[in-house]
């Protein structure tokens, strides 16, 4: 059974080898999880030991089978959680990836089975994320990036790919969230920002790091 900190470092190879092909380095795995390198050297090893990554220090680090079971797993948990955070206890989008965090780590076999039947069976999480099924198996969408949308052309907000509390209540706070139309009226080629039109006509200007945050179909 892998540990909490080993775990975190299978679900950030995860999470990384999503947008990624091949192996994945030690300095975007350390950027992710805040770490210093010296520290990411020593678990990764940890993981190759126990089978649970494949790594060398100069072509990076993949998850071997065993390992990438075990990283769905917490993602699918972690998803989980969220969502009953979210639709049976009230919570706000804000709130629950902090709390799943650590929620994420109970190792209960069938906890996870039972959380997703009394849901219905989510297909996504409240941030627009697919939930790995129970065979592991994790639903493909295409989906994306608000920037790349033409000016003129109408998208839906299908998921965030920032889920810092300063973003979501950014978000609340322009009434943007999952199922949101957006109209894209004009990108300013000074700084890249972009000028969306949301609710009844109501335009706002977003900034370039906005628009590279939001996945939309």
């Amino acid at each position: 059974m892998a540990s909490l900190s080993e775990e975190n470092y299978l679900k950030a190879i995860y999470s990384l080898s999503q947008n990624h092909e091949g192996k994945i380095s030690l300095t975007a795995i350390a950027e992710l999880l805040g770490n210093n390198p010296v520290s990411v050297i020593d678990m990764l090893r940890k993981l190759s030991d126990k089978k649970l990554i494949t790594y060398h220090k100069k072509t990076g680090a993949k998850l071997t089978d065993k390992g990438h079971k075990t990283a769905v797993d917490v993602v699918r948990k972690h998803r989980l959680w969220e969502s009953f955070l979210v639709e049976k206890l009230g919570y706000s989008w804000d709130k629950v990836h902090e709390i799943a965090e650590q929620l994420e780590h109970v190792h209960d076999t069938e906890l996870a089975d039972r959380l997703d039947k009394f849901l219905g069976f989510p297909a996504f999480d409240p941030h627009g994320d697919p939930i790995p099924k129970a065979n592991g198996k994790v639903a493909r969408v295409s989906k994306t990036l608000l920037s790349e949308i033409e000016p003129g052309k109408n998208c839906v907000v299908a998921a965030v790919k920032n889920t810092s509390s300063e973003f979501l209540q950014y978000l609340h706070k322009l009434e943007i969230g999952i199922g949101t139309k957006i109209k894209v009226e004009e990108k300013i080629p000074f700084d890249e920002s972009v000028i969306i039109q949301v609710h009844k006509g109501k335009k706002t200007t977003i900034s370039q790091k906005f628009s590279q945050s939001i996945l939309v179909e």
